[in-house]
Protein backbone atom coordinates (compact mmCIF):
# COMPACT_ATOMS: atom_id res chain seq x y z
CA UNK A 1 0.00 0.00 0.00
CA UNK A 2 2.88 2.08 0.86
CA UNK A 3 4.90 1.58 -2.28
CA UNK A 4 1.59 2.77 -4.33
CA UNK A 5 1.08 6.15 -2.47
CA UNK A 6 4.57 7.13 -3.07
CA UNK A 7 4.34 6.47 -6.53
CA UNK A 8 1.04 8.19 -7.39
CA UNK A 9 2.59 11.26 -5.17
CA UNK A 10 5.35 11.01 -7.92
CA UNK A 11 3.40 10.87 -10.65
CA UNK A 12 1.25 13.97 -9.53
CA UNK A 13 4.83 15.80 -8.59
CA UNK A 14 6.03 14.89 -12.50
CA UNK A 15 2.36 16.21 -13.83
CA UNK A 16 2.38 19.25 -11.28
CA UNK A 17 2.38 22.55 -13.93
CA UNK A 18 6.26 23.99 -13.26
CA UNK A 19 6.01 27.22 -10.96
CA UNK A 20 5.76 30.80 -12.79
CA UNK A 21 8.52 32.77 -13.02
CA UNK A 22 8.60 35.72 -10.91
CA UNK A 23 10.21 39.06 -11.93
CA UNK A 24 10.38 42.28 -11.13
CA UNK A 25 12.17 45.31 -11.02
CA UNK A 26 13.84 46.13 -7.59
CA UNK A 27 15.50 49.54 -8.69
CA UNK A 28 16.67 50.96 -11.90
CA UNK A 29 19.56 53.77 -12.13
CA UNK A 30 22.15 55.88 -13.55
CA UNK A 31 25.79 53.52 -13.25
CA UNK A 32 27.78 55.93 -15.17
CA UNK A 33 27.02 59.09 -16.98
CA UNK A 34 29.65 61.15 -19.22
CA UNK A 35 28.60 63.97 -20.96
CA UNK A 36 31.11 66.15 -22.68
CA UNK A 37 30.87 69.40 -25.38
CA UNK A 38 34.46 70.41 -25.65
CA UNK A 39 34.23 72.59 -28.93
CA UNK A 40 31.24 75.02 -28.29
CA UNK A 41 33.10 78.47 -28.27
CA UNK A 42 33.88 76.91 -32.34
CA UNK A 43 30.00 75.87 -32.42
CA UNK A 44 28.16 78.92 -31.08
CA UNK A 45 29.63 80.80 -34.34
CA UNK A 46 27.24 79.11 -36.77
CA UNK A 47 25.00 76.14 -37.23
CA UNK A 48 27.40 74.33 -39.18
CA UNK A 49 27.41 71.19 -41.21
CA UNK A 50 25.23 68.48 -40.43
CA UNK A 51 26.93 66.27 -37.64
CA UNK A 52 28.13 62.55 -38.09
CA UNK A 53 26.89 60.51 -35.08
CA UNK A 54 28.27 56.95 -34.10
CA UNK A 55 25.87 55.34 -31.67
CA UNK A 56 27.35 52.21 -29.63
CA UNK A 57 25.44 49.64 -27.18
CA UNK A 58 26.57 47.19 -25.30
CA UNK A 59 23.99 45.07 -22.63
CA UNK A 60 25.40 42.97 -20.09
CA UNK A 61 24.60 41.06 -16.78
CA UNK A 62 25.44 39.86 -14.14
CA UNK A 63 24.28 38.03 -10.51
CA UNK A 64 25.01 40.30 -7.12
CA UNK A 65 22.58 38.07 -4.87
CA UNK A 66 20.06 35.10 -4.49
CA UNK A 67 17.81 35.88 -7.28
CA UNK A 68 19.07 39.13 -7.89
CA UNK A 69 20.74 40.63 -11.13
CA UNK A 70 22.14 43.66 -12.46
CA UNK A 71 21.09 44.19 -16.19
CA UNK A 72 23.12 47.25 -17.96
CA UNK A 73 22.54 49.54 -21.02
CA UNK A 74 26.00 50.52 -22.08
CA UNK A 75 24.99 53.38 -24.44
CA UNK A 76 27.53 55.44 -26.06
CA UNK A 77 27.37 58.63 -28.57
CA UNK A 78 29.70 60.41 -30.36
CA UNK A 79 28.73 63.67 -32.82
CA UNK A 80 31.48 65.06 -35.20
CA UNK A 81 31.85 67.32 -38.10
CA UNK A 82 34.64 69.06 -39.74
CA UNK A 83 34.79 71.46 -36.66
CA UNK A 84 35.54 68.72 -34.97
CA UNK A 85 33.94 66.98 -31.60
CA UNK A 86 30.26 67.94 -31.30
CA UNK A 87 29.73 65.89 -28.11
CA UNK A 88 30.46 62.49 -26.68
CA UNK A 89 27.91 61.06 -24.19
CA UNK A 90 28.63 57.72 -22.45
CA UNK A 91 25.89 56.37 -20.36
CA UNK A 92 25.61 53.00 -18.30
CA UNK A 93 21.91 52.85 -17.50
CA UNK A 94 21.50 49.76 -15.19
CA UNK A 95 18.11 47.96 -13.44
CA UNK A 96 18.46 45.43 -10.58
CA UNK A 97 16.23 42.87 -11.16
CA UNK A 98 14.75 39.79 -8.88
CA UNK A 99 13.80 36.90 -10.83
CA UNK A 100 12.82 33.67 -9.42
CA UNK A 101 11.54 30.16 -10.69
CA UNK A 102 13.43 30.61 -14.51
CA UNK A 103 14.92 28.12 -16.59
CA UNK A 104 18.43 27.83 -16.47
CA UNK A 105 18.87 28.29 -20.29
CA UNK A 106 16.12 30.93 -20.21
CA UNK A 107 18.31 33.25 -18.18
CA UNK A 108 20.69 34.78 -19.90
CA UNK A 109 18.51 35.61 -22.93
CA UNK A 110 16.07 37.08 -20.36
CA UNK A 111 18.60 39.36 -18.86
CA UNK A 112 19.89 40.63 -21.92
CA UNK A 113 16.85 40.64 -24.10
CA UNK A 114 13.78 41.42 -21.83
CA UNK A 115 15.48 43.70 -18.44
CA UNK A 116 17.09 46.14 -21.29
CA UNK A 117 14.16 46.08 -23.16
CA UNK A 118 12.30 47.13 -19.65
CA UNK A 119 15.37 49.71 -19.21
CA UNK A 120 15.76 51.30 -22.73
CA UNK A 121 12.85 54.06 -22.51
CA UNK A 122 14.62 55.62 -19.41
CA UNK A 123 17.55 55.22 -21.20
CA UNK A 124 16.11 56.97 -24.22
CA UNK A 125 14.54 59.62 -22.24
CA UNK A 126 18.48 60.33 -20.63
CA UNK A 127 20.00 60.75 -23.98
CA UNK A 128 17.69 63.09 -25.24
CA UNK A 129 17.24 65.26 -21.86
CA UNK A 130 21.45 64.99 -21.71
CA UNK A 131 21.97 66.54 -25.50
CA UNK A 132 19.06 68.92 -25.40
CA UNK A 133 20.66 70.37 -21.73
CA UNK A 134 24.31 70.15 -23.46
CA UNK A 135 22.87 73.09 -25.99
CA UNK A 136 22.33 70.41 -28.90
CA UNK A 137 18.79 69.32 -30.17
CA UNK A 138 17.83 66.21 -28.43
CA UNK A 139 19.25 62.99 -29.39
CA UNK A 140 15.92 60.84 -30.31
CA UNK A 141 16.69 57.15 -30.18
CA UNK A 142 15.19 54.61 -32.23
CA UNK A 143 13.82 51.56 -30.56
CA UNK A 144 16.64 48.63 -30.26
CA UNK A 145 16.21 44.82 -31.12
CA UNK A 146 17.95 43.29 -27.84
CA UNK A 147 16.91 40.13 -29.22
CA UNK A 148 18.69 40.48 -32.52
CA UNK A 149 21.96 42.14 -30.45
CA UNK A 150 21.44 38.98 -28.59
CA UNK A 151 20.97 36.63 -31.44
CA UNK A 152 24.84 38.24 -33.19
CA UNK A 153 26.17 37.97 -29.63
CA UNK A 154 25.54 34.19 -29.98
CA UNK A 155 26.47 34.37 -33.37
CA UNK A 156 29.95 35.76 -32.59
CA UNK A 157 30.72 33.81 -29.67
CA UNK A 158 30.08 30.85 -31.88
CA UNK A 159 32.16 31.73 -34.46
CA UNK A 160 35.19 32.33 -32.28
CA UNK A 161 35.39 29.33 -30.68
CA UNK A 162 34.95 27.39 -33.72
CA UNK A 163 38.17 29.44 -34.98
CA UNK A 164 39.93 28.48 -31.50
CA UNK A 165 39.52 32.65 -30.13
CA UNK A 166 38.67 32.93 -26.36
CA UNK A 167 35.56 34.09 -25.33
CA UNK A 168 35.92 37.87 -24.48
Amino acid sequence: MADSAKGKRSAEAAQAPPQPIEAHVAGQYIKDLSFENPNVRNLVAGPGEDPNLKLEVNVNAQRVGPDSYESAIDFKAHATNKTGVIYDLEIVYAGLFKIKNIPEQSLEPFLLINCPALLFPFLRRLAADITREGGFPPLLLDPIDFGALFMRRQQDLASREAAGQPKN
